[in-house]
């Protein structure tokens, strides 16, 4: 029989370490739950939330799909909003894309990969929505991707970037955070993007914190995708 001996094994050395290092720390964990924020990521396994901000067990709640998608019908992703913002009270929503995304890139490219094409569907009309920004790209080849150049590699981040603050607005419009905002409650949406090739997290245009900002907001973001083309370009 297979056995996860060594997964075992490596969970002891963890907790060993936490142990030594904070007293007490999973008594206090298992009493509560008080995150201040709610993460909403890739699937991916190279991205995980609580390593790359740096915090511990409890200190982040956490929604991961392929290509960190926010879909208004789903209601997985609702359940897990609803809980963090009226349960949980988060104060913070970080939704993350990352640079080098899998799922970003077969949107982009068309390519098949059989029934998560249906999910990716959304990455796609991302894409055509922003096919004038994206034009500048066009006249590279499919096959180029396989072997990217910078022109290549510019476009897949720039729909990374792209897709990240579309996902913004879609949390920003759902009922929950519009009924959270009507009665008062501080919560604030970020748009983020991490770099697998350095570990670093940067933030696009600053954070929603009510329905007057989501104009605002998508249009500086834009501005700011559009400047740094414009800037690699020249």
């Amino acid at each position: 029989m297979n056995y996860l001996t060594e997964l075992m094994k490596q969970n002891r050395q963890w907790v060993d370490e936490i142990n030594k290092t904070k007293p007490g720390f999973f008594e206090k964990l298992s009493r509560q739950q008080n995150p201040e924020y709610l993460w909403i990521g890739c699937s991916d396994s190279r991205v995980p939330a609580n390593e790359i901000l740096g915090l511990l067990p409890g200190d982040v709640f956490v929604h991961r799909n392929v290509a960190n998608v926010v879909v208004h019908s789903d209601l997985n992703f609702l359940s897990v909003l609803q809980y963090a913002v009226d349960v949980l009270k988060v104060k913070h929503i970080l939704v993350c894309g990352h640079y080098g995304c899998g799922g970003i890139k077969a949107a982009t490219l068309n390519e098949s990969h059989g029934l998560i094409d249906n999910w990716l569907r959304h990455v796609q009309d991302v894409h055509y929505k922003h096919k004038e920004l994206l034009k500048p790209f066009d006249h590279k080849s499919a096959e180029a991707f396989t072997n990217p150049s910078d022109d290549n590699r510019q476009k897949l981040a720039v729909m990374c970037e792209l897709n990240v603050i579309e996902q913004v607005v879609n949390v920003a419009k759902t009922t929950v955070i519009q009924d959270a905002w009507v009665r008062g409650q501080k919560v604030v949406i970020h748009a983020c993007v991490y770099a697998l090739s350095n570990g670093l997290l940067q933030q696009i245009a600053f954070g929603v914190e009510k329905t007057d900002d989501i104009e605002l907001f998508y249009d500086q973001a834009l501005m700011s995708i559009q400047s740094n083309l414009y800037k690699e370009k020249t």
